[in-house]
């Protein structure tokens, strides 16, 4: 137990001290707070970007679940998640949003859409829908979380969302706002990057140590494969089930691959992360460290929770005798020795407070930016604005562990539905128009409206639709995953029939994104600076292009 405690001791000591560390660069303003003034290295960017993706739900929930469901099959999600989710989303996303959202001047994804689309309605209704379905979102980390903690520290459920096991209910906004606030209400955008770099780290750790601690219980991992082959799946009278290539269900485990990884390229937390990063070769960088850093942590925890048929006999199960899927891998951690849980303690804190971070860093960012200012406080300056996200960030921490409580305590199952659909409506109301938006020229107002209607609403009825009867699509995952199809598709085909909001977007051609950004920074720079900088990007050399960035700032400040 002390060992535990010790290492959550040290982790929130370490975060709350970045927050102090960061807290200069966050009050300048808007921009630095909620973007690190747009200058991210790829290393904390890769990080940051990783670390948000992969929270308690995809270590607690989805790895539990889905391995229950596909046995090792499940780390197909993994691999999806490491090359659709993150290297695709770098090599696609990163440089034009990179691009465009600095000539828009956009800090947020309503933003985007507002000034992108000339439409001030298109802004606030995306702003609507953020706050709606991220605010569940983020209760639903506090509830893969609490699980863990109930099973480690033994503690009411209760106490867990609330205290994270240290604290009773009434200390509930003291303890999440002391905590979230040091670490992110002073520090900002700069201060969950640098926490996510350290935390990403361990989080590396962590999982090799535990794949390789929970295997040994089953004798390894070829023991644990047998072990693994001799179960027989649902529906099925063969053998060898969850040890196959294809799982006993590839159908459905495509529905989770193209949820859990198209859904990033049309989440806000996850796209602002190319808003912030530095121009030139960092978002090519950041591709390649995102991406190993995915196959590690999604390709580990769904491997992982691919043994869980293992452990069958010791799994909570509902009164209709359904596993309790949250209860997976908690108990396939619960026999490891105290200085291994106090590591995945860790871990998964990591994770969940990096996710935690930046979902109520968007949503905070989003409510003050592109709902309340000019519609509700007409005049705003940059302090009131900062003053405004920071308060949001408190009041955001707060309702979501609340919401995390009523569900657990009460009868009522919609809010749990409500955050099994998060990434389904989001991604799939905001996909298409972000894409298109980013590389043609021809799309139309009409057609945004089409997608969010469309995104919101399929995964909305179908939940509505289950909720009194039966619904129109039996897995709210494959939900999730044709909303975002539909997305890619409706946005394109309407924008034939309906006026195109003139937008110059340049058409693809070998030269990317990048240099194209970084060959217009030339037309701002004496002529002699600008012919060396010429020569070196054709060379592609980064550190020297880093070192002119240096000298260049250290002009402009001089």
């Amino acid at each position: 137990m002390f060992v535990k405690i010790l290492l959550i001791i040290i982790f929130i000591a370490i975060a709350v001290g970045v927050g102090i560390y960061t807290r200069r660069a966050a009050s300048r303003d808007v921009d630095g707070f909620i973007l690190g003034g747009r200058n991210v290295g790829p290393w904390l960017s890769a990080f940051a970007y990783g670390t948000a993706y992969f929270s308690a739900v995809v270590f607690i929930g989805y790895a539990g679940q889905f391995g229950w469901k596909y046995g090792m099959a499940a780390t197909w999600a993994g691999i999806g998640n490491a090359v659709i989710g993150s290297l695709l989303a770098w090599w696609v996303l990163g440089p034009r949003t990179r691009e465009v959202t600095q000539r828009l001047k956009a800090s947020t994804m309503p933003e985007f859409f507002g000034k992108r689309y000339k439409s001030k309605g298109l802004r606030i209704a995306s702003a609507a829908i953020i706050f709606v379905f991220l605010i569940p979102y983020t209760a639903s980390v506090y509830n893969g979380l609490s699980r863990l903690f109930t099973m480690a520290f033994g503690v009411p459920y209760e106490w867990c969302v609330i205290g994270m096991g240290i604290v009773p209910y009434t200390w509930c906004v003291i303890a999440m706002a002391v905590f979230t606030g040091i670490y992110v209400i002073l520090g900002g955008y700069m201060a969950t990057v640098v926490n996510d770099f350290l935390q990403g780290i361990v989080m590396l750790v962590g999982i090799t140590a535990v794949i390789i601690a929970v295997l040994q219980t089953q004798g390894g991992l070829s023991e644990a494969v047998v072990q693994l082959s001799q179960i027989q799946a649902p529906g099925t009278d063969q053998l060898g089930a969850f040890t196959s290539f294809l799982g006993p269900d590839f159908l459905n485990l495509m529905g989770v691959v193209i949820l859990t990884s198209l859904g990033t390229w049309g989440l806000p937390q996850m796209v602002q992360k190319f808003y912030a990063i530095k121009s030139g070769p960092a978002i090519k960088q950041g591709a390649i460290i995102s991406t190993v850093f995915a196959f590690v942590i999604a390709g580990g925890s769904y491997f992982l929770g691919g043994f869980g048929q293992l452990f069958g006999d010791q799994i909570a199960y509902a009164a209709n005798g359904t596993p309790v899927y949250d209860s997976i891998i908690p108990t396939m951690l619960s026999n490891l020795p105290d200085v291994l849980i106090g590591l995945v303690i860790v871990l998964v804190l990591s994770a969940s407070m990096s996710t935690l971070s930046s979902l109520v860093l968007t949503s905070s960012s989003v409510l003050t930016l592109d709902l309340i200012k000019g519609n509700i406080v007409k005049e705003m300056n940059e302090k009131k604005q900062i003053v405004w996200i920071r308060a949001l960030l408190v009041v955001f921490v707060a309702i979501s562990a609340l919401i995390a409580v009523f569900q657990y305590q009460s009868s009522v199952t919609w809010i749990a539905q409500l955050m099994g659909i998060s990434w389904g409506a989001l991604a799939g109301a905001f996909l298409g128009p972000m894409l298109w938006g980013l590389y043609s020229k021809r799309i139309s107002k009409a057609a945004v409206w089409a997608s969010f209607i469309v995104g919101v609403g399929l995964t909305t009825v179908n939940m509505i639709m289950g909720f009194v009867g039966t619904p129109l699509i039996a897995s709210p995952i494959n939900a999730g995953a044709i909303a975002m199809i539909l997305s890619i598709v409706i946005v394109p085909v309407v924008s034939l029939f309906t006026k195109a909001v003139p937008f110059e977007v340049n058409p693809p051609s070998p030269e990317s994104g990048t240099d194209r950004e970084l060959y217009a920074e030339l037309e701002a720079m004496p002529d002699a600076k600008a012919s060396t900088r010429r020569e070196i990007v054709a060379g592609a050399n980064v550190e020297e292009i880093e070192l002119l960035d240096q000298e260049q700032g250290e002009e402009r400040r001089e």
